[in-house]
């Protein structure tokens, strides 16, 4: 029997259908609207694309280049040393993918063989480069002729920028190495080539990993395409208008531009870390900064490194943090052969690998100020506001080594500022405790460090401050009363009236003319100067010597004596001296002798370059040329030079100088106890701030350490800014191109002799405490030291020490040198000979005896040596 089953019918009432329909026109006209608002940012935001797609997305910014690095025969370099260095400047090894427009270079384990490119600095002229047990043996042009030095390819700097520092090496797709894209994509963007800009699928993941955190990798939902995006577009901001943003623009990316297109602008966009105040943005970039090479040379285990850095590139520094940096490199590594890039062998091969970046490479950061220089030197040269996107090639002065080794040593040397500056606050705030009153504030000081050749004139390094992040006020090119750093220009002035054979008459009335030996008078004294104004300078400590020879008052750097010379000599004759060497603010004035006048350390480093230089003032240069982007020369830069000084008198008063560092009681006697060993002369300063200002036969270098508030450092210059001289000295002489330091060579019309410390006569063999002093022919003395004041002790007493030696007489007036027309200075001078022995203490009033034979044999002391525990200024 058939069974009928009744179906129930369900029917929509009137209100439900109502309900539909609304529901239906909202998603139509939300719909609508979306389209709407879409069509209306596609439109927009198409705009600012093209917008920004009219000019290059890369400006062609000015390059900032350093001095060509130069070999010669003799060098401590391997060609690993060399290869480094020619990766560094953009060459790239002979076939071994595409060839660098910089050069290229085939390596061996015994030589080098530079071809430069068309876009060298140099002309293409090859030249190849033999090592034999560690140092350069020989180099060859192509030819085969032998060359005494070569140099090569000055190294990128930076990129100016006005808007950022950012530093960056523009490639192509084409430039980059095979693992470079595998590697970034399998970690950052997997189906980069396979998606239309958004990876749905990618969310997906990105969700079920932050579901799964065991997951041992992670891959975010935010596609290269969208990265770019923000980076090129949109602010950092994190809003829901912003991320819709993001996407319409990635869309219009993805409209315009291939994939590989797309890659290459992330390739030279993508932040990779922050060097100092600059950051690196890009492969190129970063294939230099922590690898040292082109990019296109970078193996699997590097581009796995730069690849995993994108994701955090402070919290994963190679250099700072290297545990995280090497496990994200193996995580990036397992991610490629997830993906098939590589195979696991080829991956557990590569994370046996060590993190290699190179600690030397250099970094641009370390040399702001040095940039902010040259850039300021650029706009007055040129007078062009659209220099900067020329894309010109600036060539500088700059030496990338010795600017580590500055920027070392200045932070090395001002926490030892820092110690000594808190120790003096902390007596500060007991003094004011115990009165009830409130302790000042800690006031930390500033520094400056300036190095150039002496005979070029080439700024080498320059340091105008402790932080660039912090302070960009350049305190190199900032004017500072100078201190007794001061004071050689005094001595020189004085050494040039003996040149004209033009006596001195001191406050007792001798009149001799000026030796290294010419007695000075150290008492606290009045000057009167001006309309009966006085002023009345004390020596540090007001300690004070009597009668002390010229020699002694420079090396103790009294100021007494010092000014006391200068108005023997004149005040006007000091003033003009130090003018034209460069120091322009300079008046005539009893206080000048001592430093009150202002300049900068870089204008002082220039005035040294008169006693380093045979008298030929050398004006410091950063800049060397500026060159079209395709390597034509636009101009050349050449320094300016000008006589100032007779050789004779620069030498004599370098010969003084050395004294200052050479001497035990030298008050930059410090910069030996620390380790620097090689022939120098220099000076300490003090005033309200720290000098010190030194050089070799080949490096010059001024140090100034102070308050930018100008109240007063209380740390001597000794202290503050000889410690950092130092440390800079000691290290810079130790690389090849500053490590032959040579004795200073006296030029003709200058004598040396040996001369008894206790009466400053000729020593012989009965005056063993003798040191070598320097003199212009025909002033050194003529009387030996054991015939002075009639010595009768027999050759025993002598020998021994015994019997009662005269006591100390002034020298005998020299004889006055005979008037003649001085040398011409030379443009390459001579180099002056190093004191060969320490000079020992010169006393004062009462003069000392010589230490009897039992006395030395069993060590008693000498009572009246006088203890240095301060030395001044």
């Amino acid at each position: 029997m058939a069974v009928k089953v009744k179906v129930p019918r369900y029917s929509v009432s009137i209100t439900g259908r109502k309900v539909l329909m609304v529901l239906a026109m909202a998603v139509t006209v939300a719909l609508l609207l979306g389209g709407i608002v879409f069509s209306f940012y596609w439109t927009k935001y198409g705009q600012v694309v093209d917008n920004r797609l009219k000019t290059p997305l890369f400006t062609q910014t000015a390059k900032i280049y350093a001095a060509p690095p130069e070999v010669r025969p003799g060098q401590k370099l391997t060609a690993q040393d060399v290869a480094q260095e020619l990766q560094q400047a953009g060459y790239t090894v002979d076939g071994q993918g595409t060839a660098s427009p910089m050069g290229t270079f085939t390596a061996t384990g015994m030589s080098v063989t530079v071809h430069p490119g068309p876009q060298s600095y140099h002309a293409q002229d090859s030249a190849t480069i033999s090592f034999s047990g560690g140092a350069v043996s020989e180099i060859a042009d192509s030819n085969g002729q032998q060359l005494a030095a070569y140099e090569l390819e000055p190294i990128l700097v930076t990129g100016l920028s006005d808007a950022s520092h950012a530093k960056r090496r523009l490639i192509t797709y084409d430039d980059l190495p095979p693992y470079l894209v595998p590697a970034v994509t399998a970690i950052e963007d997997r189906r980069f080539f396979e998606h239309g800009g958004l990876d749905y699928w990618g969310i997906l993941r990105s969700a079920f990993n932050d579901l799964h955190p065991n997951h041992h990798y992670v891959e975010g939902a935010s596609t290269i395409d969208m990265q770019l995006a923000k980076m090129f577009f949109l602010t950092p901001e994190r809003t829901f208008r912003r991320k819709f943003l993001q996407v319409v623009i990635t869309l219009q990316l993805e409209h315009r531009f291939t994939k590989k297109q797309i890659f290459q602008m992330y390739a030279n966009e993508v932040p990779l870390g922050q060097r100092g105040s600059f950051s690196i943005d890009g492969f190129g970039e970063a294939a230099q900064a922590y690898y040292g090479k082109d990019v296109s040379q970078l193996s699997l285990p590097e581009c796995a490194l730069l690849a995993g850095v994108i994701q955090s590139p402070s919290w994963l520094n190679p250099y700072r943090h290297p545990e995280r940096a090497l496990e994200r490199r193996n995580l990036v590594l397992d991610a490629m052969v997830d993906t098939g890039a590589i195979s696991k062998a080829q991956a557990e091969q590569a994370k046996a690998a060590p993190l290699d970046v190179v600690p030397g490479a250099f970094d641009a950061g370390e040399a702001p100020y040095f940039v902010d220089l040259v850039r300021d030197q650029l706009i007055q040269r040129l007078g062009d506001a659209d220099y900067n996107q020329q894309g010109l090639r600036i060539y500088t002065s700059l030496d990338p080594q010795l600017q580590q080794i500055a920027q070392t040593a200045v932070a090395d040397g001002m926490k030892h500022v820092d110690d000594l500056v808190r120790a003096h606050f902390a007596r500060l705030a007991r003094i004011a405790e115990r009165k009830g009153e409130a302790a000042p504030p800690i006031v930390y000081p500033q520094v400056a460090l300036v190095a150039l050749n002496p005979h070029t004139g080439q700024v080498l390094a320059l340091v105008g401050g402790r932080n660039y992040g912090v302070s960009q006020f350049d305190h190199a090119v900032s004017h500072r009363p100078t201190g007794s750093i001061f004071k050689p220009f005094v001595y020189a002035a004085a050494f040039n009236t003996a040149l004209a054979g033009t006596p001195l008459t001191n406050a007792n009335g001798a009149s001799a003319v000026f030796t290294p030996v010419t007695m000075l008078h150290d008492a606290q004294t009045d000057f009167a100067y001006g309309n009966n104004q006085v002023y009345s300078p004390h020596d540090f400590e007001d300690k004070y010597y009597g009668d002390i020879p010229a020699v002694e008052a420079l090396y103790r750097s009294l100021n007494n004596p010092t000014i006391a010379l200068a108005e023997m000599v004149g005040l006007d004759s000091v003033a003009a001296l130090a003018r034209d060497a460069g120091i322009t603010t300079v008046e005539p004035t009893p206080s000048m002798a001592i430093g009150t006048y202002g300049a900068t350390p870089l204008q002082m480093a220039g005035a040294y370059t008169i006693f380093a230089n045979g008298g030929i003032k050398i004006d410091p240069w950063l800049l060397a040329s500026v060159r079209a982007p395709n390597g034509d020369v636009m101009a050349d830069y050449a320094p300016q030079t000008k006589p100032i000084l007779d050789p004779r008198a620069a030498y004599l008063t370098l010969s003084m100088m050395e004294q200052v560092v050479n001497n035990p009681h030298g008050t930059g006697a410090g910069v030996r106890n620390m380790g620097f060993t090689s022939p120098a002369a220099g000076k300490t300063g003090t005033s309200h701030d720290a000098w010190f200002a030194g050089f070799t036969s080949n490096l010059l270098c001024v140090v100034w350490v102070g308050n930018d508030d100008y109240s007063q450092l209380n740390i001597e210059g000794a202290f503050a800014a000889g410690p950092i001289w130092a440390d800079f000295m000691k290290n810079a002489v130790k690389l090849p191109e500053y490590s032959d330091t040579k004795d200073f060579v006296p030029p003709p019309g200058v004598v040396q002799v040996r001369l008894d410390d206790t009466t400053n006569l000729l020593a012989d063999d009965s005056c063993p405490d003798d040191y070598t002093a320097a003199f212009l022919d025909g002033t050194q003395p003529t009387d030996t030291c054991d015939h002075s004041m009639g010595d009768q002790r027999n050759i025993f007493q002598k020998i021994f020490g015994l019997g009662q030696r005269p006591v100390n007489p002034a020298p005998p007036a020299p004889r006055v040198a005979q008037p003649s027309p001085p040398p011409r200075p030379q443009a390459a001078p001579a180099q002056p000979v190093q004191a060969q022995d320490q000079a020992d203490d010169l006393n004062q009033n009462q003069k000392k005896k010589k230490r009897g034979f039992w006395a030395k044999l069993f060590g008693k002391k000498d009572d009246n040596k006088t203890q240095e525990q301060n030395p001044p200024q």
